[in-house]
């Protein structure tokens, strides 16, 4: 499962925001409060969407958002907020399930070493066969609700995917109520969970990455674990 979620996170190197070349501003008529208070203006970095910070504002080393217009910036923000949302659950994954934690809330694994997160995989096809068939139907769950919230009917008139009043990566889930209520503090708060998503996004490839090379929990690799795993315990070897 884990492999399949950082694989998801690759495309996201695209989604960093960067400034518009355009010299004009441009507002939508939408109201502010239809997009959580964001009036979007190609004359500012992004459309004016949160997310730059210092020391590298205005970050786009490839130009991926040079002249884009206002669709396909959504589209990039889109991508990067649901892709970073997605590491950060990876990288949390990674590190509670391995040693010295190796916590498994859904599986039977107490007192056994079940080695880097990248071989859990197998232990699942084993313990919990049925896991994947959950697994598959809550991930169409999610993105059923997901394409409901914010995108358009395929073929609609205007050939749009995201519909226009719809702020990307909103899709109404905020079961603590920790939303704010203004742009200002919305935008403080976006911009947090942007750059911890990019750290992630950049944490889970190099801890994948690692344990590919040398088949070892990030821990172990770290000093701080004892090496104890064994491969050839688990019911899957290479």
């Amino acid at each position: 499962m884990k492999l399949c979620l950082t694989a998801a996170l690759l495309p996201a190197s695209a989604a960093f925001v960067a400034p518009s070349g355009k010299p004009s501003t441009t507002k939508t008529s939408l109201q502010a409060a239809d997009l959580n208070g964001w009036v979007p203006d190609e004359s500012k970095f992004a459309w004016g969407l949160p997310g730059s910070l210092d020391p590298a504002e205005d970050f786009d080393p490839f130009g991926f958002a040079d002249e884009t217009d206002l669709t396909q910036m959504k589209y990039y923000r889109e991508a990067e907020t649901t892709h970073g949302r997605v590491a950060m659950l990876a990288v949390v994954g990674f590190l509670v399930t391995e040693a010295p934690f190796s916590f498994h809330p859904l599986f039977d694994t107490a007192g056994r070493d079940i080695g880097p997160a990248i071989r859990h995989l197998d232990e699942v096809r084993v313990s919990t066969p049925f896991f994947f068939e959950i697994l598959a139907l809550v991930i169409g769950g999610a993105e059923l609700t997901r394409s409901l919230v914010g995108w358009e009917t395929p073929g609609n008139e205007s050939n749009r995917a995201l519909k226009e009043d719809y702020y990307p990566g909103d899709i109404g889930f905020d079961p603590l109520g920790l939303k704010p209520k203004t742009f200002e503090e919305f935008s403080a708060m976006s911009t947090k969970e942007l750059q911890n998503g990019r750290l992630a996004m950049l944490g889970i490839a190099g801890i994948v990455a690692q344990e590919f090379i040398n088949g070892k929990e990030i821990f172990v690799n770290a000093g701080l674990a004892p090496d104890t795993f064994d491969p050839s315990s688990l019911p899957v070897t290479f």
